[in-house]
C-alpha cells in the first residue's frame, strides 16, 4: 500500500507551465473537496487545483469538507453563490450512488449543479486473496452458482461505490454473492488477504499494488495500461459491469457559463501533458477531454443508472 501512497503523492506535484489566461476573477477560486485530506478525491481535486491555479493565474485555495459520504461538502456548494468563485469536487459517490441511498439528501446531482469537467475515471477491480483458490472470475462466478451465498465480498460499508458494484456483478452474473460490510477499504481489504472473505470491488488506488491480491478484472471495457495482464469485464462477457470511479469539477447551478469553459480548458489542457497522462495511467484513468456539455451528460446518465440498482436491490444508507 506505500506505493499507492506514493503514487498519489507524484500526482500532486506535477510539472510546471506558464499560465495560458487571464484569471477568471480577481478573486481566489474555492474548491470544496467533500471528502478529507489523503483519499484519491483529495489528491485528484488538489492536482486540478494546482493546474487551474497555473494555467489561469487565479488562486485556487482547497477546502476539505467532508461528511455524509461527500454530501455536507456538496450541498454546501449546491446551495450557495453561483458566481463563478465556488467549485466542489464532483464524483460518483457524491453525485450519483449518495443520492441513490441515501435519501436525505437533499440535493438534485444533475438541476442543482453545473458540471464543469472530467479529472478522471478510475476503475475498479474484482480482486481475491492471491493465496485464495479462485484464478480466474470464470471460476469465482462457477463457485457462487454451484454454491449460492458461500461466496463472501466485502464493502466499505453498505451504500458505499463497492457495495453498489457488487450488486451490478451479482445481477451480471446471476449468482448469490454474500455481502459483508466493513468501515473502510483497509479492513475489508485485510479480510480478504486473510481469507476471511472471499473478496471485494474498488477502486484499483486502493487495491491495484498490493501483492497480496489477485485482480481478476478491472470495471472496463478494455484492459487497462497500467495491468495489461488483468482482462476487462466487457471482454469477459460482462459489458454491464464497466463502471469507473469518476472524479471532476462541478458549480452551483448557474454558475457563469464563461468561467466554466475556461477552467475546463486549463483543466483539459494540464491533464494531457505526457507526464500527467503517465501519473494518471497509474491509476489506470485515460486522459480525457470533455467539454462541459459532455461531463453534464456524463453525470446525467449515471444518476438514473446507479438509481435503478439501488432501488431493485433495496440498498439504503440513511
Amino acid at each position: 500500500m506505500r506505493r499507492r501512497h506514493l503514487l498519489l503523492a507524484g500526482l500532486a506535484a506535477g510539472p510546471a507551465v506558464p499560465a495560458l489566461a487571464q484569471p477568471v476573477s480577481a478573486r481566489p477560486l474555492r474548491l470544496v473537496v467533500p471528502f478529507p485530506p489523503g483519499g484519491t478525491a483529495d489528491l485528484l481535486g488538489r492536482l486540478a487545483a494546482r493546474e487551474i491555479e497555473t494555467r489561469l493565474g487565479q488562486p485556487v485555495v482547497v477546502e476539505n469538507r467532508a461528511g455524509a459520504g461527500g454530501a455536507v461538502g456538496s450541498e454546501a456548494v449546491a446551495r450557495g453563490p453561483a458566481d463563478g468563485s465556488t467549485l466542489v469536487l464532483s464524483n460518483i459517490a457524491s453525485q450519483a450512488i449518495g443520492p441513490a441511498v441515501n435519501r436525505n439528501i437533499a440535493y438534485d446531482s444533475v438541476r442543482d449543479f453545473t458540471h464543469v469537467g472530467l479529472i478522471a475515471a478510475v476503475p475498479s477491480a474484482i480482486a481475491v486473496s492471491a493465496a485464495g483458490p479462485f484464478r480466474t472470475l470464470a471460476e469465482l462466478v462457477a463457485r457462487a452458482r454451484t454454491a449460492p451465498g458461500a461466496v463472501r465480498f466485502a464493502s466499505n460499508g453498505v451504500g458505499t461505490s463497492s457495495h453498489v458494484k457488487l450488486e451490478l456483478l451479482k445481477r451480471a452474473a446471476g449468482v448469490d454473492i454474500t455481502h459483508v460490510p466493513y468501515r473502510g477499504s483497509a479492513p475489508a481489504v485485510t479480510d480478504v488477504i486473510a481469507g476471511q472473505v472471499e473478496g471485494l470491488i474498488a477502486a484499483v488506488p486502493d487495491i491495484g499494488n498490493n501483492d497480496r491480491l489477485r485482480l481478476l478484472a478491472v470495471t472496463v471495457a478494455e484492459r487497462a495500461s497500467r495491468w495489461p495482464e488483468v482482462p476487462g469485464v466487457a471482454e469477459l462477457g460482462f459489458p454491464t459491469l464497466v463502471a469507473t470511479n469518476w472524479f471532476g469539477l462541478s458549480g452551483p447551478a448557474g454558475f457563469p457559463p464563461e468561467a466554466a469553459q475556461r477552467i475546463n480548458a486549463a483543466l483539459v489542457a494540464g491533464l494531457n501533458t505526457p507526464e500527467l497522462t503517465e501519473r494518471l495511467a497509474g491509476l489506470g484513468a485515460a486522459p480525457n477531454r470533455m467539454t462541459p456539455a459532455e461531463y453534464s451528460a456524463m453525470v446525467a446518465a449515471e444518476v438514473p443508472r446507479w438509481a435503478e440498482i439501488a432501488r431493485s436491490a433495496d440498498i439504503r444508507a440513511e
